[in-house]
């Protein structure tokens, strides 16, 4: 039987997955392990080395009256409909730029406009202006200066009446970011996948024969015998008992010549 014959006939491998699941299972430490070392990189990074930052926020209510002072449902609907133009109009570089001029802030139009951020809470008149700085005090002060500056902009270019603050801009107390708990938990995440990657990937291209079974299974031949090591010769060169691997194809090539001799020295 030519044995490389065999591996080219089986050269679809089907994957045991109860396999992949007993090896995964015994490494389970250095997968856990992965994911507690990654974790803690996460943590330290996200608690000592990146900047924290805070988020004041601030709202605004637009509202256009007629002159007798009621107001009728179709301000109502014209005013939700020019929403999204007086948000554009917050961010415009009349009112950034002023507000970095009043402040003396050491930075520009665009990097301003990149800390604030401004949405439309749905079906409603009213914007929401959020302004984040790694002080809490200055992202206060910056959203109650881009509120009262944007107020009298909307009214200067929208001729309107008032602009109408619904909600002071807060103190906040407790950082917006970076969140530490997500950064730790996305770190194990992390750790624990690129563990099981590097064993499946290490699975998956070994090949070598390491038991009788495997004979069977990827060779389809059937073993007639194991060799024992000798621990003697081991410990004579003071080396460490390990399991050395047997060459099957050469032992397998030896008991077919033995084989073939036998059949033909017979009469």
């Amino acid at each position: 039987m030519d044995v490389n014959s065999t591996r080219v006939e089986n050269d679809e491998i089907e994957i045991d997955l109860m396999e992949i699941i007993g090896m995964l299972w015994h490494y389970a430490w250095m997968i856990v392990a992965g994911a507690l070392i990654v974790g803690a990189f996460g943590f330290i990074f996200s608690k000592f080395v990146m900047t924290e930052i805070y988020e004041s926020n601030t709202k605004i209510v637009i509202l256009n009256k007629q002159d007798n002072n009621t107001i009728t449902y179709s301000d109502m609907q014209l005013n939700t409909q020019l929403t999204k133009d007086y948000a554009q109009l917050i961010k415009t570089r009349h009112v950034l730029e002023q507000v970095i001029e009043t402040f003396g802030l050491d930075d520009t139009y665009e990097g301003l406009a990149d800390r604030v951020e401004v949405t439309n809470l749905s079906d409603t008149r009213i914007i929401s202006i959020t302004v984040s700085d790694p002080s809490p005090q200055m992202a206060q002060f910056l959203a109650n200066e881009i509120c009262s500056v944007a107020s009298a902009h909307i009214k200067d270019v929208m001729d309107l009446e008032a602009v109408n603050v619904a909600d002071e801009a807060n103190l906040p107390e407790e950082p917006a970011s970076p969140s530490v708990g997500k950064w730790t938990i996305l770190g194990m995440a992390a750790g624990a996948f690129l563990v099981v990657a590097v064993l499946l990937i290490r699975f998956l291209l070994d090949d070598t024969i390491k038991t009788s079974e495997d004979v069977e299974k990827f060779l389809g031949l059937s073993t007639l015998a194991l060799i024992p090591i000798r621990e003697e010769e081991i410990e004579k060169k003071g080396g460490k008992k390990r399991q050395r691997p047997v060459d099957v194809t050469r032992i397998t090539d030896e008991l077919e010549e033995e084989d073939e001799d036998e059949e033909g020295g017979r009469p």
